[in-house]
Formats: structure tokens, C-alpha cells, sequence
């Protein structure tokens, strides 16, 4: 009996097999993760990550996980709004970039309301109702099974609590063929010339096209028992933000 397959890019690997594929790209690309993310953006996924926490409505004393969290971004704008009572959990499944988000953190002085932990966005080591928010940033697409992921951050999401997402998506239909080209063209090139590694930029053009849409990953929200669903298009749809409550 052959394994069951899923995407890793536009390729199929066997399902018990893709993390490791992730974690490798990721261990890959740690060290210049954000340089990348400002010269392949231009900078602009900062807007996008200012707009998201904009929409969290944070709060002093919350209680907040950033998920797949990477090198720090999201937290590093959320902790001066949840204070000196609050808390954030910054949880990555690579150790690497949980290494890098721990010395950026350092860097600009945050460190008291920050903890971290290497987690398994399918299998979260937390107890129900933990959290008043949760936020993904570009973490999503990487993930195994996004269902399995969205019902476990439903279960340590406290009654009341928001998710919001913040993911590559399906940008309008006017830029897709300079989208394209730039995605399949261009990006493996400055991973090639920046990262030393055009492989994984090229999986990361290819892990968006495999990605849900706008449409189905707010029904994927929703089948998790999320509510009030909404999400909100950035850049004509290059990204989008998801978000749903818990009640």
C-alpha cells in the first residue's frame, strides 16, 4: 500500500515527508529570510504586516500566539500592544527561524512578554482556550494538512478570541501574467543571487499557486467552526488577510 501523497510545490511527496521538505527550505533560507522578504516585496510585506496587526484589535494583558512566526515581525509589532501584562507565544516549527526571531527580538529590547516554542502547527502543545488571538503570517501554505492546522488553533483559541491570517493568495485576474513572470522568472533568480538558493524560492512561487484561494480558505475557516469569516484582499488580491472568531 503506497503512502498518501500531498504538494510540496508542484511536485508530490508523500504526506509523512513534506515537513521535512519545509524544514529544509526553511533552514535553507533562515539567515536571509528578511532581507529577502524586503527586496522580493520591496519592501511592502511591512505594510502588509502593519495592516494585519491593525486589524487585531490588541489589547493590554492578552494573551496572543503568532504562529509559524518565523523571525519575529508580528510580534515585535504586537508586544508593545498587549504591555507588561501581556504575553506572546512566538512558535515556529523551524528551529532556525525561531533562533533568528529570538535575536531580532533581543535587538529591539522585546524580550519580557515573549516566550517561544517550537510547534507543529497541526499538533499545538497548548491547552484549550489559551489564547485571545492568533496570528499566521505567510505560515499557512507550508503546512501539511490547513485543515487539521485550523482546527487546532480553534481549540486553544479562548471563546471570543480572533484568527487572522495573513497568506498569499489569488491575485486579480489584470495581474496575473506580470505576477507570473515576475513569480517564475524573476524570484528564483534573486534567491539564486541573494539567498544562494534559487530551489526554494522557486517552491515558494509554487507552494502559492497550490495554496487555497480566497474563497475556499474562508470556507476551510468556517469548517473549523469559525465565525464571522471575512477576509480582506491587499494588493489586489496578492495577499490576503482571513480572519474568524471563536464563540
Amino acid at each position: 500500500m503506497t503512502d498518501k501523497t500531498t504538494h510540496f510545490g508542484f511536485r508530490n511527496v508523500p504526506v509523512t515527508e513534506k515537513a521535512q521538505h519545509v524544514r529544509e527550505v526553511f533552514d535553507s533560507v533562515a539567515d536571509n529570510y528578511d532581507l529577502m522578504n524586503d527586496v522580493m516585496s520591496l519592501g511592502i510585506h511591512r505594510l502588509w504586516k502593519r495592516y494585519a496587526i491593525g486589524m487585531a484589535s490588541l489589547k493590554p494583558g492578552q494573551q496572543i500566539l503568532d504562529l509559524a512566526g518565523g523571525t519575529g515581525d508580528l510580534t515585535s509589532l504586537m508586544a508593545p500592544g498587549v504591555g507588561t501584562e501581556g504575553h506572546i507565544v512566538l512558535s515556529d516549527i523551524n528551529a532556525a527561524m525561531l533562533r533568528n526571531g529570538r535575536g531580532h527580538l533581543l535587538d529591539q529590547g522585546i524580550s519580557g512578554n515573549v516566550t517561544f516554542a517550537q510547534a507543529n502547527a497541526e499538533q499545538l502543545p497548548f491547552p484549550n482556550n489559551s489564547f485571545d488571538l492568533v496570528t499566521m503570517a505567510f505560515g499557512l501554505r507550508n503546512v501539511t494538512d490547513k485543515q487539521r492546522a485550523l482546527d487546532a488553533i480553534y481549540r486553544v483559541l479562548r471563546p471570543g478570541g480572533r484568527l487572522l491570517i495573513l497568506e498569499f493568495s489569488r491575485p486579480v485576474a489584470a495581474l496575473k501574467p506580470a505576477y507570473d513572470f515576475y513569480s517564475f522568472s524573476i524570484l528564483p533568480k534573486l534567491g539564486r543571487l541573494i539567498a544562494k538558493d534559487e530551489d526554494s524560492y522557486r517552491y515558494l512561487a509554487e507552494s502559492i499557486r497550490m495554496h487555497p484561494d480566497q474563497q475556499t480558505l474562508k470556507g476551510m475557516l468556517e469548517q473549523a467552526g469559525f465565525e464571522r469569516c471575512d477576509f480582506h484582499n491587499l494588493t489586489g488580491g496578492i495577499v490576503a488577510i482571513h480572519r474568524g472568531y471563536k464563540f
